[in-house]
């Protein structure tokens, strides 16, 4: 099964075996020959798709007996003409990031929300509203929170209308990201943890580089953008626009605290309703400078 549609099949068969891989699984299987991308997906997420649904790569291997190198864009290779021995060719995909979320299986990341920010940021007071709000869904929901403060001697503890009772952790640091080896070490402690909803301050430094990092770890990073500002709106838009073409999901609060519930039934959707019947200030943070 290759691009465009052709094949390489092995001598006498009419199909070609494939070893589909992921993370440190491996299961044979095999496509017929002439298959495409859309059987291999397919194939693909029917034995892996439960572990997938966040942004990954995956490798489908193919093979036969004995070796030869091959170049894998060669039409002739493509058609099959020079498969005379064992070859592996390796594809990789990228998986769309679907971006669910439930309680189970997420933390809230609150990065420097400091008292000495608040004349510097713009519409602080609004994103400080917005994370009050995250943080009363997190004790509706018990997901652990996990919060940092960026040098805070020099800069001033959490603003006090951010109210951190139940936090998993108050973490001071003078890193930009805040994955710390003791935020990794509260996170293994952590159960299934797959999704990462992370706001605050600023939005091209700390956030930027938490949700790298977080995402070359394998988690998924939902990144609040009602909930998260800079000292300019220019750095704050290209910060976000980045941050989304790495598969970062930039979302809002409202969006947030839905997901979570997910449906009316749920035993805490009045009190999250409640937390939400005013929408969350739009201030400036709309506009792209």
């Amino acid at each position: 099964a290759a691009p465009g549609g052709g094949g390489c099949a092995p001598a006498g068969g009419g199909s070609v075996p494939v070893l589909f891989c992921f993370s440190v699984f491996a299961r044979p299987s095999s496509v017929p020959h002439g298959a495409g991308y859309e059987l291999l997906i397919q194939k693909f997420l029917s034995l892996y798709g439960d572990q997938i649904d966040m942004h990954r790569k995956f490798v489908v291997q193919l093979f036969a007996e004995g070796w030869v190198q091959a170049d894998c864009h060669s039409a002739a290779f493509l058609k099959g003409e020079h498969c005379h021995g064992k070859h592996y060719l390796y594809f990789f995909f990228q998986i769309t990031t679907l971006g669910n979320l439930t309680p189970s299986s997420t933390v809230f990341f609150c990065c420097d929300m400091q008292e000495r920010f608040r004349p510097a940021i713009k519409y602080f007071g609004d994103i400080i509203s917005v994370g009050q709000r995250l943080l009363q869904g997190a004790r509706l929901l018990g997901i652990p929170v996990i919060v940092t403060e960026q040098y805070p001697k020099g800069l001033g503890s959490t603003v006090q209308e951010i109210d951190l009772t139940g936090a998993k952790l108050v973490l001071p640091k003078t890193k930009f990201s805040m994955v710390l080896p003791e935020v990794e070490a509260a996170l293994a402690e952590i159960p299934g943890v797959r999704s990462i909803v992370l706001f605050g301050v600023e939005t091209h430094v700390c956030i930027q580089q938490t949700a790298l990092e977080l995402i070359g770890r394998g988690l998924e990073v939902h990144i609040v953008a009602d909930a998260t500002s800079s000292r300019s709106m220019m750095d704050r838009m290209f910060a976000l626009e980045r941050l989304a073409r790495t598969g970062i999901i930039v979302t809002t609060s409202e969006a947030i605290l839905l997901q979570l519930v997910a449906d009316k039934e749920h035993p805490k959707f009045k009190e999250i309703q409640n937390l939400i019947k005013a929408s969350a200030p739009e201030s400036g943070l709309l506009s792209k400078v």
